[in-house]
């Protein structure tokens, strides 16, 4: 096998490189066949958007022609015919200007372009990749650094060891990965100091950004992705991130990254740049070169001053004019042309296969991810095919998610204190507003407005799952993005976590409220009481993280949430009875969350057939008759015996539980049933924020 690898790696090119014409101090530089093991080609990428202006127009105010005109929008060239390639070893920098397309060239070779889009073609040792396999062998790290604050900096790596080794690899040497990534990246000192946010103090912002960096690379990658890793930090910080990205990338992964202005120490770590300006190729070579570039371009490039600053600034003052900026491409693809051989043609046969190449990079202790699997397949199976799209198993990825959560979240604890002592006020604030209510038609309806104010409250309380979300959001996106777990492992995981939670403040709720009040069942009741409460809050979560993730903006989303409450409220029966809902408006009642745990808490109060709430001389409490003595109400009574030929005497029923609920339209479904439903509407929307995901957070461009 060590003959095999190194006959692999000693492979020689059957192209021969050529020397630059101009110089003979000029490094060598080879065409697109490399007797290196992986090299990244990319030709004639070109990617454009179309922008539309949308106006507001009144109908009658319209215009068809003018609007068929407008609606073409404008058409934007992000890239144009943009050729290169990137070997393994060596940092690929994307310099350029904002706007000039740094970010969206990198998107391009990372395949977070949909491919619809996206002209030209991306090939590794000339193989067109998979996006399922791209994802695999391949990291991207963003420009923002998306890590939980409460985690320490090896917590963080850890869980990311745990997402992207296999379940084969002991934890002892998962953690002995996870040490061996500290050393390298440089994070010795703050290795047990939490990642910090704007509340916390934790790392550096250096640090952190170098976290995010190990975070994407844990599985050792062969293929490395950075969206301007420096952005944001000092020179020194800066300098040290790239000196972590070269010793990736010399051991055995091809680094890419965009750069805005790299210093001058920065610039001595690349290999190749690739100089944009608006989409185009404005220069592209070794960082050597730059200085006899300018020169033949008739701009030399002063002595002691920084090449790239001098760049951007030349190009800038360029793109003032578009033939200037012309003149400058053209140059560049004649200068090409000069020192390189076929610089637009890809080998037919490159000299080293993939699949042989992976083998070899897999034997040599990379691309852990795929290793476990490759190892245990046949020697001559496709080691490509054998990849899978996900490390471990669907229960793996579940605990561990759960894990995580619940060890940021108990690192703050003051997030759900603060929940449970807003329940626990509005708890003690409603039992004393109805204090031991009687069984007295007043009674009756004080208890409609105390059951649909703790309603209200558990809905409301829920609007908390919104913020944690959005806060996560893009967590989620940048680790599903490349296949880390499964978008079905984080809904149930998110799921599990909160359940706890739900326990507690339920359980507060009903402990406050349920003697105190004076509701009706005994332990029974109180069971069902409890578990009611329970069920709306799993409702009423799993409603707000199906919003929050349909709509990504929290202020928006919170808005949403708390108008749909409102909605739900005004259909549940409370305000309007079943009976007084116009036909062709009644399934807003059944749609309605709050229907059904309120239904549930009558039932449950009033479901007694036995029991009593109007009797005798209590007939006029609701009327305007209410206000005389209780001798003349007898009287009364035994006037209406006479007229209607019935005994109304002080002591008969005349409102029982069951013709409660029946004034009130509440006798369609059992309360079990009523408990049920609410669960199953928690369901219903966990799967609803599961497709959110699905299908919302594709963090690609179309």
């Amino acid at each position: 096998m060590e003959l095999q690898n190194h006959n692999i790696l000693s492979c020689k090119s059957t192209h021969t490189s050529t020397t630059l014409t101009h110089s003979e101090d000029e490094p060598q530089i080879n065409d697109f066949c490399s007797a290196d093991p992986f090299v990244l080609s990319f030709i004639n990428l070109s990617y454009s958007v179309n922008i539309r202006r949308p106006k507001m127009v009144l109908p009658f105010c319209r215009n068809k022609d003018r609007d068929d005109h407008e609606n073409i929008g404008i058409t934007k060239l992000l890239l144009k015919d943009i050729s290169g390639q990137a070997r393994e070893g060596e940092i690929m920098a994307v310099v350029g200007a904002s706007g000039s397309g740094k970010s969206t060239l990198i998107d391009a070779l990372a395949g977070r372009i949909e491919k619809e889009s996206l002209k030209g073609s991306v090939t590794l040792n000339g193989q067109v990749l998979e996006s399922r396999v791209l994802k695999t062998i391949s990291a991207y790290v963003m420009q923002d650094d998306l890590l939980f604050p409460m985690l320490t900096v090896e917590e963080t790596l850890m869980f990311s060891a745990e997402f992207r080794l296999p379940r084969s690899i002991s934890k002892q040497k998962k953690r002995a990965t996870v040490q061996a990534l500290i050393d390298q990246l440089g994070l010795q000192s703050v290795a047990n100091t939490v990642i910090g946010d704007e509340g916390h103090r934790g790392v550096s912002g250096g640090e952190r950004r170098r976290v995010s960096i190990g975070v994407d690379i844990i599985h050792d990658p062969i293929l490395v992705f950075l969206d301007e890793p420096t952005s944001g930090l000092d020179s020194t910080s800066a300098f040290m991130v790239v000196k972590v990205l070269q010793r990736i990338a010399k051991s055995g992964s091809i680094v890419i990254m965009s750069v805005h202005q790299p210093s001058n120490r920065i610039m001595s770590l690349l290999d190749n740049l690739i100089f944009l300006s608006r989409g185009q190729t404005i220069y592209s070579g070794k960082p050597t070169s730059l200085l006899q570039f300018f020169e033949e371009f008739g701009h030399p490039i002063p002595k002691n001053e920084n090449p790239t600053e001098f760049a951007l600034d030349l190009i800038r003052e360029l793109e003032e004019s578009s033939d200037r900026i012309t003149n400058l491409v053209e140059f560049n693809e004649s200068w090409v042309q000069h020192t390189m051989k076929n610089p637009h043609k890809l080998c037919d046969k490159p000299s080293i296969a993939l699949e042989d190449a992976i083998k070899a990079s897999i034997s040599k202790g990379k691309l852990v991810t795929a290793g476990n699997t490759t190892t245990r397949s046949d020697s001559n199976s496709n080691s490509i095919s054998s990849v899978p799209s996900f490390v471990n198993p669907f229960w793996t990825e579940t605990i561990v998610i759960a894990k995580r959560l619940l060890t940021n979240s108990r690192r703050m604890p003051q997030l759900f204190g603060i929940r449970l002592v807003a329940t626990l006020v509005t708890g003690f604030i409603l039992s004393t507003f109805y204090w031991q209510l009687d069984d007295s038609p007043k009674g009756v309806k004080r208890r409609f407005d105390f059951l649909v104010f703790t309603l209200m409250n558990v809905f409301l309380n829920c609007l908390e799952e919104i913020p944690v979300f959005i806060q996560e959001r893009y967590i989620f996106m940048r680790e599903a993005a490349y296949n880390t777990y499964r978008h079905s492992s984080y809904v149930l995981a998110h799921s599990i976590v909160s359940v706890p939670s739900f326990i507690v403040l339920s359980f507060t709720l009903a402990v406050t409220n349920f003697w105190a009040v004076g509701l009706s069942g005994g332990l029974s009741g109180f069971f069902f009481f409890f578990v009611t409460i329970f069920a709306s809050f799993w409702a009423g979560s799993s409603l707000m993280t199906f919003i929050s993730g349909l709509v990504s903006h929290q202020m928006s989303a919170l808005c949403i949430g708390a108008c749909t409450i409102m909605f739900f409220l005004a259909c549940s029966g409370f305000i309007f009875s079943r009976h007084e809902i116009s036909p062709y408006w009644i399934w807003l009642h059944y749609i309605s969350l709050i229907k059904y745990p309120y239904q549930g808490l009558l039932i449950n109060e009033y479901g007694d057939p036995a029991k009593c709430f109007s009797r005798g001389v209590q007939l006029f409490d609701s009327t305007t008759f209410v206000d005389l003595s209780e001798s003349m109400k007898i009287k009364m009574l035994e006037s209406m015996s006479s007229v209607l030929g019935s005994n109304f005497t002080s002591s008969r029923c005349f409102v029982n539980g069951p013709k409660i609920l029946e004034l009130r339209g509440m006798t369609d479904i059992s309360k079990w049933h009523c408990l049920w439903f609410t669960i199953a509407w928690g369901f219903f929307f966990r799967v609803l924020f599961y497709l959110t995901l699905l299908f919302g957070s594709k963090n690609k461009r179309i």
